[in-house]
């Protein structure tokens, strides 16, 4: 029978095999080793951990992480006290890369626009803090990154417009704005946010015409970014060109169709315009955005409650401020703002315990409105100033022998008087309503 052999060539032989040592030895130490590593694996007290188990975490990317972000912002949810936002991804990601200076950047970007959906100055202003401390992190970190310094600019620019500044500090945040600013466009002519953030300075700086030429430039090297479009926006709005602003400001919410700060921005145009019905509409954009995010926003209520004032509509004014302190009772700038709509209507009675909780605070059982302790707003800018002088005003104007406020109205009068003496539109209620009081003083009691 014949056999068909296949595979290596057969090899008969009478040699008898040798014993090979290097080949027994590696054997044996083969051996050894998996000896060891069977009782490693069983070790009682669990210091050897066995390869290829899963990590108990999963572990995510920068790019992921970042994503995860970016998502939350251009989903308009940049900031929210009881939900997270793109704010808490970006510390996420600085929590596992602390080195990492384009993502902190990132963060100092949008703290400062986030800045603009805070209702009062010290939140702001603490706000813009925050934006400083990881911009300088950044900066520090990646000193020749020209968008990182871009950023900077943006940050220094807009802390130096904070009304709870000093001049001196508003002065140096605008020098160094401008430093930075020039310093990203040395290091990259074509970086269109270096551009963009550079007008934005020179308009603070009220160089109109440069600022309009460099967002411009900025637009046309940068038609995809949202900030290009909303530097140019405010540049034309400041320059009177409202048309246009709208449209610069429109092409940014087509980019980021989510970001409720434009819609409110341009609602404010229209309303200076006195187009009261398409500003009341961008308002209400702005609290759908809210409503699907899951943000209470108390802001997009107070600019429908000005709108609503300024036309005239007194009551629904009225109920749209108080809208806005019942989603933030504690807030003492809108109950500001809310007796501003009061002295207006000409409701003093109910603008006075509500001036008051905006000037001097209140307590739970004296808030009339939001039942809620308020603590008073400190003197530190104009907005306060004018509640100031609305609630002395109302104090003079209520005021009969029978129950005189005036005693406490001359006092509001006078802080007014050591802070804001230098103001003319200030001073002259400041005047009117001390020679109220003294009338009423130099009148004898019936």
């Amino acid at each position: 029978m014949d056999q068909k052999l296949t595979g290596k060539r057969p090899t008969f032989s009478k040699n008898k095999p040798t014993l090979n040592l290097n080949r027994i030895l590696i054997l044996v130490a083969v051996i050894a080793v998996g000896l060891w590593f069977a009782l490693e694996v069983n070790d009682p007290e669990g210091q050897f951990e066995p390869l290829f188990l899963p990590t108990p975490t999963a572990t995510r990317t920068v790019d992921s992480l970042v994503q995860e972000g970016q998502a939350y912002f251009e989903a308009g949810k940049i900031f929210d006290p009881d939900g997270k936002d793109a704010i808490d991804a970006y510390y996420e990601v600085l929590e596992l890369h602390p080195e990492n200076a384009q993502v902190r950047a990132e963060l100092a970007r949008l703290l400062t626009y986030s800045s603009a959906l805070l209702s009062t100055t010290e939140e702001r202003t603490e706000r813009l803090s925050l934006a400083r401390q990881e911009i300088q992190i950044a900066a520090e970190g990646a000193p020749g990154d020209s968008t990182v310094q871009a950023i900077r600019a943006l940050v220094l620019d807009w802390s130096s417009t904070s009304a709870a500044a000093s001049d001196q500090e508003k002065q140096g945040w605008l020098n160094e704005a401008e430093q930075a600013a020039n310093l990203a466009i040395t290091l990259d002519p074509n970086n269109s946010l270096a551009l963009a953030f550079y007008a934005e300075v020179l308009l603070d700086q009220n160089q109109k015409a440069q600022a309009e030429e460099h967002a411009r430039l900025a637009v046309s090297q940068g038609p995809e970014l949202m900030d290009t479009h909303r530097v140019y926006g405010t540049v034309l709005e400041a320059l009177g060109e409202y048309r246009y602003a709208i449209e610069e400001f429109e092409k940014a919410v087509e980019i980021n169709p989510n970001l409720t700060f434009l819609y409110i921005r341009i609602g404010v145009i229209y309303r200076a315009l006195k187009v009261y019905d398409t500003a009341l509409d961008y308002f209400a954009k702005a609290i759908t955005i809210n409503q699907s995010n899951g943000v209470e926003d108390p802001l997009p209520y107070i600019a429908i409650a000005k709108t609503y004032s300024r036309s005239g509509e007194f009551f629904i004014a009225a109920v749209n401020g108080e809208k806005a302190i019942a989603i933030n009772p504690t807030n003492a700038n809108t109950y500001g703002q809310l007796g501003d709509i009061y002295v207006r209507a000409r409701n003093y009675e109910g603008a006075l315990p509500v001036l008051k909780c905006a000037v001097v605070g209140c307590s739970a059982e004296e808030n009339e409105v939001g039942g809620a302790a308020v603590q008073a707003l400190e003197l530190n800018n104009f907005d306060v100033a004018y509640y100031y002088a609305r609630y002395g005003s109302v104090l003079a104007a209520l005021s009969r022998p029978g129950q005189n406020y005036c005693p406490e109205a001359l006092q509001i009068l006078a802080e007014l008087k050591v802070n804001f003496s230098s103001d003319p539109t200030l001073m002259s209620i400041v005047a009117e309503n001390e020679a109220i009081c003294y009338l009423l003083e130099a009148t004898p009691a019936p």
